[in-house]
C-alpha cells in the first residue's frame, strides 16, 4: 500500500523524532517508516533513529522522493547515552524539538511462562518500557523548558488483553513491557501537563507490518499467508488487519494541534479488537 496522498500541511514547522523509523524485511510497509514519511508530508522535519543503518537509509530516500527532509541518527533506545545523542543532534541539526514519536518495541523470545528465558524478558523489558522512559527522559528538559511538546509513544492491544490467535504464544514479557508503557505514558502526562507537554499512547492490534506478520511467520514457522490469515480471521472489523498507515494517521493526529486538549489517552487503533475485554 503506498503513502496517502494529499498532505495539509498540518505540522508544518514542527521538529519530530521518530524512533524506530527503520523496519525489518518484509512485504508491507512499517509503523514507524510510515510514521515518519507521514509526518514528512505533512511539513515536519524529521529525525529517524534506529539501531540498522540499511533500513534507515532506505527510509530517508523515501522522505526525499516525497520532498520531506529528514536527518538519520543510529542509536539504541534501551542505551542512555544514545537516547540524549539523538535530542542533542536534533536541536543542534533542526534548532528544536516539538515530536517525540517511540516506535521501538521488540517481542521475539517471549512464551509460555514456564520456558522463556529470563534474558529474553529482560530485554524485551529493557527496550519497550525502558526506552520508553529514556527517550522520554532525554527529550522532557527542553520540551518542559520551551512550554510545549508532545510524545507518542506506540503501546500495543497486547497490554490489555491476551493473543488473539491459536498461531500465536501468550505474548507475557510484551504484555508486560506495554503495560509498563502504557502505565509510564499516563503519569508522564499528569506529571507534565502543567508544562504544556502532552503524552498519549497509540494501542494498535493486528497491523500487517514485516514485525508483525513476516519475522512471527518466520518464527514459529509457518507461511506468512497461513499467519496473516489467522490474523486477519481475529480482527472484528469487516477487511481484517490494518496497515501501518492506520497507526501513522493515529500519530499524526496525536501529534498535530488538532489533539491540542488531549493528554493521557490511550488510543486503540484495533479494528475492534479490544472491544472483547470486559
Amino acid at each position: 500500500m503506498s503513502a496517502p496522498q494529499g498532505a495539509r500541511g498540518r505540522l508544518a514547522g514542527k521538529v519530530a523524532i521518530v524512533t524506530g523509523a527503520g523496519q525489518t524485511s518484509g512485504e508491507r510497509i512499517g509503523n514507524g517508516r510510515a510514521t515518519a514519511i507521514l509526518f514528512a508530508r505533512e511539513g515536519a522535519r524529521v529525525v529517524l533513529f534506529n539501531d540498522e543503518e540499511s533500513s534507515i537509509e532506505e527510509t530517508a530516500r523515501e522522505i526525499d522522493a516525497v520532498g520531506g527532509s529528514a536527518t538519520v541518527v543510529i542509536g539504541d533506545v534501551s542505551v542512555e547515552d544514545d537516547c540524549q545523542r539523538v535530542v542533542g543532534a536534533t536541536l543542534e541539526h533542526f534548532g528544536g524539538l516539538d515530536i517525540v514519536h517511540h516506535n521501538v518495541g521488540v517481542g521475539l523470545g517471549d512464551g509460555w511462562c514456564e520456558w522463556i528465558d529470563f534474558e529474553a524478558w529482560q530485554r524485551i523489558m529493557r527496550v519497550n518500557a525502558g526506552g520508553t522512559l529514556l527517550i522520554a527522559k532525554a527529550a522532557l528538559p527542553t520540551l518542559r523548558e520551551q512550554g510545549h511538546g508532545v510524545i507518542t509513544n506506540v503501546s500495543s492491544v497486547a497490554s490489555l488483553m491476551a493473543g488473539a490467535t491459536l498461531l500465536t504464544n501468550p505474548p507475557h514479557a510484551y504484555k508486560m513491557s506495554k503495560a509498563a508503557l502504557n502505565a509510564l505514558t499516563l503519569s508522564l502526562a499528569q506529571a507534565y501537563a502543567q508544562f504544556g507537554v502532552r503524552v498519549n499512547a497509540i494501542l494498535p492490534g493486528l497491523i500487517d507490518t514485516p514485525m508483525g506478520v513476516d519475522a512471527v511467520a518466520d518464527h514459529i514457522g509457518v507461511p506468512r499467508e497461513q499467519y496473516a490469515t489467522a490474523r486477519d480471521e481475529s480482527v472484528p472489523l469487516k477487511g481484517g488487519m490494518g496497515s501501518a498507515w492506520d497507526v501513522a494517521h493515529a500519530a499524526l493526529f496525536l501529534a498535530s494541534e488538532e489533539a491540542r486538549f488531549i493528554t493521557g489517552a490511550l488510543l486503540p487503533v484495533d479494528g475492534g479488537q479490544s472491544t472483547r475485554v470486559g
